[in-house]
């Protein structure tokens, strides 16, 4: 090898390596579901989904059976948003309260 070739690795680089490690440890943790980044992910995803949705439904001429799927995509969109809204409102504290409360009943 001359000086001036750069070695080639089909490896991945250590810090991309490491930033997919901590992105999926991150998201594998409990409570990262009220994490911003995550819930942009999620965000994300749904609105790509029904951008494709949306050009199948103008390339199918208006297929009945995409306007469907769009339909539950949009209602499940929804529902992950109520749902996140609701975690939000839960005190963090909540299952120490309900141990504290099984003793006492003991």
């Amino acid at each position: 090898m001359s000086e001036n070739e750069v070695p080639t690795s089909t490896a991945e680089s250590p810090d991309v390596a490491s930033g997919l490690e901590s992105f999926f440890n991150n998201i594998l943790t409990p409570g990262s579901s009220l994490h911003t980044t995550f819930l942009a992910i999620v965000d994300g995803t749904f609105a790509s989904l029904f951008v494709i949705l949306s050009l199948l439904a103008f390339l199918t001429s208006g297929n009945i059976h995409i306007f469907a799927l769009m339909v539950i995509e949009l209602s499940l969109w929804a529902s992950v948003k109520w749902f996140v809204s609701e975690l939000k409102k839960l005190p963090a504290n909540n299952a120490n309260e309900t141990e504290v409360e099984e003793k006492k009943d003991q």
